[in-house]
């Protein structure tokens, strides 16, 4: 079966704006999505990406406004500034890691953890829920079929950290400098406006496989 990694945080606006659309490909191609949720803060410095906090105003106001048109164009809801996405320093360091760690933990179960994950970035999205708040990450994994408690307790387990840390070094060697970067047989696709490429890419793949 063919591998599709999605490497993500889960506080990414364009990662829930991405996440029909990805789930979409994957059954229509029917690839194995692995979800890689990563350090964002610590590897895109080392890769030339800019995270949003230290970006000149411009750049701020401009994010802005091509979530807007994004959210709008697919028809999604979203919230600029969404009461539980930090603007500044966050008091607790790991706010974004914990739902990602969660999400870890479903895949290291055996679990297809796409439905959460994207519930969870929806919650922050558009659900003003606080998903750094391990309640409220309970109960939407509860909410999606989960067992939320037994996902939660597996979050800080030194194979779930383990993944994590792998993610975040595989990030650095493949080149990822924002999320979410699709990586297709080493190709890199960044951002949810490149699914059409890795759709079309995908396909090439599975016509060189038919012949």
């Amino acid at each position: 079966m063919i591998q599709l990694d999605c490497y993500y945080s889960l506080s990414s606006p364009w990662a829930y704006l991405g996440g029909p659309q990805l789930q979409d490909i994957v059954r229509r191609h029917r690839v194995r999505l692995v979800l890689k949720p990563y350090d964002f803060q610590a590897v895109v410095p080392q890769t030339g990406g800019i995270p949003l906090k230290t970006r000149p105003e411009p750049r701020r106001s401009y994010h802005a406004l091509e979530l807007a048109r994004w959210r709008e164009h697919l028809g999604m809801a979203l919230n600029l500034e969404p009461a539980h996405y930090p603007k500044g320093a966050p008091s607790d360091p790991n706010w974004n890691k914990y739902p990602g760690w969660m999400v870890i933990a479903a895949q290291l179960k055996g679990l297809d953890a796409q439905p959460l994950s994207h519930a969870l970035l929806r919650a922050l999205w558009a659900e003003e829920r606080d998903t750094a708040d391990a309640a409220v990450r309970i109960a939407i994994a509860d909410e999606n079929g989960y067992e939320g408690a037994a996902l939660q307790a597996l979050e800080q387990t030194p194979e779930t950290l383990a993944a994590y840390r792998l993610y975040s070094a595989e990030a650095v060697e493949q080149g990822v400098f924002g999320a979410p970067t699709y990586v297709l047989h080493g190709e890199r696709f960044w951002g949810q406006d490149r699914l059409p490429f890795l759709d079309r890419a995908l396909d090439r793949v599975r016509q060189l496989r038919s012949r």
